[in-house]
């Protein structure tokens, strides 16, 4: 009830306001204020009190025509225009924006434009023109300017006001001061311009209102071009409606309303639109300087730095977690590209310079792991990413990336190699006990047993054929037990390996698994150096029997070559067979431990492992390891402290 006796109350003193805007004799309205200010508090309600809302504000108009003794012919042609105005703009605004309209982009502009001030006006003129007896489509034209100019000029300043008003308290005193000191312009310049004494005002006094509209857009955006063209709307009726000002030309009265209408409307349309360009684009860097806040806590929380370089003109931007992540002060200017050796180790340098030539002479972007030197001389791990950034012509133009702090990742990947390379020396190590405990004790022990039992079978002659071939028999038993303990002990750790090198124990060990499994095993070696130092050989020697192994149980191939080779600073092995091969890509995911013991010992020592295959192609084995510069045989402590290192 409250909400409907102030709806009615304030459409009845909307009424008269427009009522004491009317240029008489003629009885014209220059500007309708009624339907503006119904369709504004539709719009801040909620939609399920229109009904009673709207018939409200339409009782208000009723009694404001039948106090000015409007015929009720006419009021009834009035009131069904106001409704239907109001109808159509309600509606059409609300299903188009999202809540309370907002002009904060042209998008925005043009939409309420259509709809607020031009097509509920336009329906809405046909029905309000029937209202008078005068021509019709003269007075067709005056009732849709003036709706159009209180649609496009109060009604954004009506919403703009019930927006703001719940957060008046955080705007800075200085604002409304400034706010304060236009309007008071706008009256002063707009009372010069149209309510001078008088009707010979100069025009050129309405171009004095330019500067003070080009201060609201810009200042104050839509919100401050609608109030400040209330005002101007205002002074120049007041003095149109008292004989003052430029629109009482003797000429026509209703010719002088038309382009005071104009005047309004084709001056609030510029400077609307340029307030929303104005809003919009202030929304568009605030957004922008919001993600780019975003961006920053994002980087920093995941320690990642951007940047971006300008290779013509050597320009570096970074952003504030790269200054963090070097160490640098932010208010100084990026280190630029030719600086660049002093941020990395040479080694670190050196690769990041091929791979940004690269970048820019193919495009091809890089991520490389590199070591920072901070400006604290303190050092950390990075992971660094770029690509090129092309123009329209294809031209590269820009190069940007990331870098990201991965030092703690580095760390933990040095404690598990350096557990890896400890397990392995301790295998190794476990391995070559074994192997001596078997071949010192329990394969000297067998051999005393099987000599024993020969010399048993020979010192006593009476015994019965058969109690003499049971005991050659388990003298046999004891040979081969020999045998296979020999065998044990050589693939636990081979000695040949220690004394007559790499490439005769490879030999060896091809020679054994094809008598042992009838696999026919070539073997080719080229080049290979007498000095290797033992981790290398010991590596290459358990990839060899590995590799061989799996060829045996995997392959169904009765033939496999292994290649050894000498290469330049290393050396080069393949073991190749012609077996049913294996599709790498299905068998990656379930790799064995064989495989899994390959790559860590290489790792160890800087080599790398590839594996070719094919379904029905057989399979081949690729290694390739460095050989460090010394000539003589580190020992196996030594050797697996370097390869951590």
């Amino acid at each position: 009830m409250i909400q409907v006796c102030l709806v009615a109350t304030l459409s009845y003193l909307a009424a008269r306001l427009g009522g004491a805007l009317i240029v008489r004799p003629q009885m014209v309205s220059p500007l309708w204020l009624g339907n503006v200010l119904l369709v504004s508090v539709l719009l801040l309600l909620r939609r399920r009190s229109w009904p009673v809302l709207l018939t409200a504000g339409l009782v208000g108009f009723f009694l404001y025509d039948l106090q000015e003794d409007v015929p009720i012919r006419s009021a009834i042609w009035l009131i069904l225009s106001n409704a239907v105005e109001v109808l159509i703009a309600t509606f059409c605004l609300r299903s188009s924006f999202d809540g309370v309209p907002r002009l904060n982009s042209v998008k925005a502009l043009v939409k309420y434009s259509f709809y607020a001030v031009f097509l509920a006006p336009f329906v809405g003129a046909f029905l309000g023109a029937l209202s008078t007896s005068s021509n019709y489509w003269a007075s067709w034209k005056i009732a849709f300017f003036s709706e159009a100019i209180g649609f496009l000029t109060l009604m954004p300043a009506i919403l703009g006001w019930a927006r703001e008003f719940p957060w008046r308290a955080q705007k800075p005193l200085t604002l409304y001061l400034e706010a304060t000191a236009l309007f008071a312009a706008l009256v002063i310049a707009g009372n010069l311009a149209f309510a001078a004494t008088g009707r010979g005002s100069p025009p050129a006094l309405l171009y004095s209102l330019v500067p003070l509209l080009l201060w609201s857009a810009l200042r104050f955006g839509s919100t401050g071009v609608s109030t400040s063209m209330v005002a101007i709307a205002f002074v120049s009726i007041w003095g149109a409606v008292h004989g003052r000002g430029p629109f009482t030309e003797p000429v026509s009265p209703l010719i002088n309303v038309l382009s005071l209408q104009l005047f309004l409307l084709f001056t609030a349309a510029p400077f609307m639109a340029l307030a929303a360009l104005v809003e919009e684009r202030t929304e568009v860097e605030q957004a922008m300087r919001k993600r780019e806040a975003e961006l920053n806590e994002a980087q920093h929380l995941a320690k990642i730095g951007s940047w971006q370089w300008d290779p013509g003109a050597d320009a570096v931007i970074w952003s504030e977690e790269l200054y963090h992540l070097s160490g640098r002060d932010p208010s100084l200017p990026a280190v630029s590209y030719k600086e660049h050796p002093k941020l990395y180790t040479a080694e670190s340098w050196e690769r990041l310079r091929q791979a940004v030539e690269e970048a820019i002479s193919t495009g091809k972007p890089y991520e490389l792991d590199l070591e920072m030197v901070r400006s604290d001389c303190t050092k950390l791990w990075l992971i660094a990413r770029g690509e090129a950034v092309r123009d329209a012509t294809g031209r590269i133009v820009q190069l940007h990336g990331t870098v990201q702090d991965i030092t703690e990742r580095k760390r933990a990947e040095k404690t598990v190699f350096d557990m890896s390379g400890r397990l392995i020396t301790a295998h190794e190590e476990e391995r070559a006990r074994i192997a001596r405990e078997i071949h010192d004790d329990i394969s000297q022990r067998i051999a005393v047993l099987e000599i024993g039992l020969e010399q048993f079978e020979q010192k006593i002659p009476g015994l019965s054929s058969s109690d003499r071939k049971q005991l050659h028999y388990f003298a046999q038993i004891a040979s081969e037990v020999s045998t296979d303990l020999h065998s044990l002990s050589h693939q636990l750790h081979p000695a040949k390996l220690d004394l007559l090198g790499l490439v005769v124990a490879t030999g060896g060990l091809c020679r054994e698994l094809s008598k042992q499994h009838g696999l026919k095993i070539k073997f080719v070696h080229e080049n290979v150096p007498p000095q290797i130092p033992k981790v290398e050989a010991l590596c290459l020697f358990r990839i060899v029997q590995e590799a061989l192994r799996n060829v045996v149980k995997h392959s169904k191939s009765t033939e496999a070559m292994v290649e050894l080779c000498g290469a330049v600073n290393g050396i080069e092995l393949c073991i190749s067979d012609f077996g049913t091969g294996f599709n790498p890509e299905s068998a990656q995911a379930k790799s064995g431990l064989g495989l899994i013991s390959m790559r860590e010992r290489l790792k160890l020592i800087g080599g790398y492992l590839v594996v070719e295959s094919e379904p029905s192609r057989g399979t081949r084995v690729r290694v390739r390891i460095p050989l460090s510069s010394m000539t003589d045989q580190d020992t196996g402590e030594q050797k697996q402290h370097k390869a951590s290192a």
